[in-house]
C-alpha cells in the first residue's frame, strides 16, 4: 500500500473511518478495524466516525440505534483508541455529511453506482424494494472521506470499490470545477493480519453481525464461557494441523483459525505451525479459547463499564463531534464556494 498521494495535494494526512451501529461488534470488527485504528492513531491524524447514517438505509429500531451508536463508541475506546487524540463522533451530528453527499450526487454517474456489487448482493432479486439511500450509500461514504479531505482509509477488500468511487468523485470534483488537487486521491489501507476474519461455521463467508448464527462470531461482549464454546464447536475438519502454511490450502476452516490465533498473539500463521503443526483441534481449540479470552476480556470488561455511563459517553461524542465540525466546515465552505452557491 502507498501512503504517497498525487503531489498537487498538498494537505496534511488525515485517517477517517468508520462503523455501522446495525449490530453487536464481532472479532473480525476488533482485528480488522478496532487494533489498526488504535495503531494508527500514534503515527497520523484519526477521524472516527459511528456512521449511524449509514446504518437508517436499512430499517432500524430507533431505541436499538441509539443504544448501538453509544455501544460503538465505548468499543473504540475499550479497544485502546484515545478520545483525546483521535475525534470520536456519530455521523448525523455534522450536517456537512448529507450536504456534500447531497453535491457529489450531483457528480457521481448513475453508471458507477449500477457497477457498485455490494447494492447487488444486499438486495439480491429485490432492487425495487430498496431504499434509494442503499443505492446512494457509497456516495455518501465517498462524502463522509472527503469532507476531512481524508488521505488515508483502512478498509476491507469488500469496501475496496466503494473508495475507488470516492476517488473517482474526487477526481471528477477536481476536473469539473477546475480545482485541482482540492480533494485527495483517498488510499486504501488494507495491510496487517486480521483483514478479513471468517466465519466459525463457514470458513468462506466473512465473519458477520449479520449472519443469523450466533455460533459464527465472536461477539465482543461474549464471556470466558461463551467464547470457549464457540471455539470448541467451530467447524473444522478431522485431520491434524499441517506443518506448513501450504498444507492450509483447501482447508479453509483451519485456515480461518490458525489466521485469528496468528493475529491475536502477532505471529505469522507459520509460527503457529511450528508451535501446533502436526496437533489435533482437541489440542489448538482450547489454545486458542485461552488466548482469545486472555486478550478480548480486558476490553469486554472496560466496555461493559463505559455502557454503563451513557452520558459519559455521549459527553464524548459531542466532543468529537465539535472536534469533527471544526475540520468539515472550512472545507465545506470552500466546496460551496467552488460550486457557486451564494454566501449569504
Amino acid at each position: 500500500m502507498s501512503e504517497t498521494l498525487p503531489e498537487a495535494y498538498l494537505g496534511p494526512q488525515r485517517v477517517f473511518s468508520g462503523v455501522q451501529p446495525s449490530g453487536a461488534l464481532h472479532l473480525g470488527n476488533y482485528l480488522g478495524a478496532l487494533v489498526k485504528f488504535v495503531a494508527l492513531q500514534e503515527r497520523m491524524e484519526c477521524i472516527y466516525c459511528v456512521v449511524d447514517m449509514h446504518a437508517i438505509t436499512l430499517w432500524q429500531d430507533p431505541a436499538a440505534l441509539a443504544s448501538q451508536t453509544r455501544e460503538i463508541a465505548a468499543a473504540y475506546i475499550a479497544a485502546g483508541v484515545d478520545p483525546t487524540r483521535a475525534i470520536i463522533f456519530p455521523q448525523s451530528a455534522v450536517s456537512g455529511h448529507a450536504e456534500l453527499a447531497w453535491i457529489f450526487n450531483c457528480v457521481a454517474r448513475i453508471g458507477w453506482l449500477d457497477r457498485m456489487t455490494q447494492f447487488k448482493e444486499k438486495t439480491g432479486k429485490n432492487k425495487q424494494g430498496a431504499s434509494v439511500g442503499l443505492y446512494t450509500y457509497p456516495v455518501l461514504q465517498a462524502a463522509d472521506i472527503l469532507l476531512y479531505k481524508a488521505t488515508h482509509v483502512p478498509v476491507g477488500e469488500d469496501q475496496k470499490q466503494h473508495l475507488e468511487l470516492t476517488r473517482d468523485i474526487a477526481g471528477k470534483f477536481n476536473n469539473d470545477f477546475n480545482a485541482p488537487g482540492f480533494f485527495p486521491l483517498t488510499e486504501p489501507m488494507i495491510e496487517g493480519p486480521g483483514a478479513r476474519v471468517m466465519s466459525l461455521r463457514d470458513g468462506q463467508a466473512k465473519m458477520s453481525k449479520s449472519d443469523p448464527s450466533d455460533q459464527s462470531r465472536i461477539n465482543l461482549l461474549d464471556d470466558a464461557d461463551t467464547i470457549s464454546q464457540k471455539i470448541r464447536r467451530a467447524r473444522t475438519d478431522p485431520a491434524p494441523l499441517p506443518e506448513a502454511v501450504a498444507g492450509l490450502s483447501n482447508r479453509p476452516e483451519a485456515a480461518n483459525l490458525v489466521g485469528i490465533y496468528a493475529a491475536i498473539a502477532g505471529m505469522t500463521d507459520q509460527q503457529v505451525l511450528d508451535r501446533f503443526g502436526g496437533k489435533g483441534f482437541g489440542e489448538f481449540k482450547p489454545a486458542l479459547a485461552d488466548l482469545m479470552v486472555d486478550r478480548l476480556a480486558p476490553v469486554s470488561d472496560r466496555m461493559r463499564r463505559l455502557i454503563a455511563d451513557p452520558a459519559e459517553i455521549d459527553r464524548i461524542l459531542a466532543d468529537g463531534a465539535a472536534r469533527a465540525r471544526a475540520i468539515a466546515e472550512p472545507i465545506l465552505e470552500e466546496t460551496r464556494r467552488i460550486v457557486g452557491y451564494v454566501k449569504l
